[in-house]
């Protein structure tokens, strides 16, 4: 038998006008948009569909958001039977999967998504901090620009995302990102490109913001996963409630290990990955990782 993932997008993913057709269509993602406005307080839906542009560019925004209309796709295939064997999300869309499973319910996982994106903002505002992604160098090789940069008294810079074997994103304060341009270069990189956040997201500088989210995670009630869900920091998959919740503790301050967790899929069987949610960023990644894989993606009526 085929086995297939479910992957969902995380910040980055998010367009004006995700997911308006998905509520026009479906009455199970209406349901979903109306349960996100609900519990947030705010029109999400209508940042969704009408933005503006910048407004939903906002981290505080951005994550409930994409969060959303991820989570009113999940609930489309859902009503028609569709299973996966394995979920995973990367970063924020790490919640989505947790949801589809069944560890925590919509509304909490809003509510948690909306806090980790304002805890985010507001770390970034205290401390400036960006994110770049470096094409082209080796994990060691961007390791050794890290250790550079801090050398040279600029600030912390560490490894943030693992997206591809071809894609490191590296994390820290914005002065260390700018002088990481050069050296990265210098070594061989070919691309290097600054990414449009509002902080230094999966690095040390969060680790403040994993200390607020603990309380909040605490205070949820976690359940025993429907099918695994791979966590972006052990790569691994996870059922249990002890385990999902110690994973999103760390997860807001460590590494996301993209391509162990898609190895590790590739690894139990799964021949298809279905992206839910909006943008095709996560398909790219994946096709990078393992060219022969069918990735599939879900994101309009």
């Amino acid at each position: 038998m085929e086995l297939f993932a479910f992957v969902f997008p995380g910040q980055g993913s998010q367009v004006v006008g995700m997911g308006a057709d998905l509520a026009r269509e479906f009455p199970a993602a209406r349901e979903v948009f109306e349960t996100a406005d609900r519990a947030l307080g705010q029109p999400i839906s209508r940042l969704c569909w009408d933005g503006p542009a910048d407004v939903l560019r906002h981290t505080a925004i951005t994550q409930p958001a994409v969060v959303a209309t991820s989570l009113a796709a999940w609930r489309v295939l859902h009503g028609r039977g569709l299973m996966p064997a394995l979920a995973a999300g990367h970063s924020v869309g790490e919640y989505a999967a947790l949801a589809a499973a069944g560890v925590i319910t919509i509304d909490d996982c809003l509510r948690l998504v909306a806090r980790r994106g304002q805890l985010m903002q507001e770390a970034g505002e205290q401390r400036p901090g960006t994110m770049a992604a470096i094409f082209g160098l080796s994990l060691e090789q961007v390791e050794s620009v890290c250790r550079q940069i801090e050398t040279l008294g600029c600030g912390v810079l560490e490894v943030a995302n693992l997206n591809s074997p071809e894609q490191i994103v590296v994390s820290g304060d914005a002065l260390a990102v700018e002088k990481a341009e050069t050296i990265a270069r210098e070594a061989g990189a070919r691309r290097f490109i600054p990414l449009a956040v509002s902080g230094a997201f999966h690095s040390s500088l969060m680790a403040g913001v994993a200390d607020h989210l603990a309380v909040d995670l605490d205070a949820v009630e976690f359940r025993q996963a429907d099918f695994p869900v791979v966590a972006n920091v052990t790569a691994q998959p996870l059922v249990h409630p002890t385990e999902v919740r110690d994973a999103l503790r760390r997860q807001v301050s460590s590494r996301v290990r993209w391509v162990e967790g898609i190895r590790a899929m590739l690894a139990r069987g799964v021949s298809t990955f279905v992206e839910i949610g909006p943008g095709t960023a996560l398909a790219g990644m994946i096709r990078k990782i393992q060219r022969d894989v069918r990735v599939l993606n879900v994101q309009d009526a």
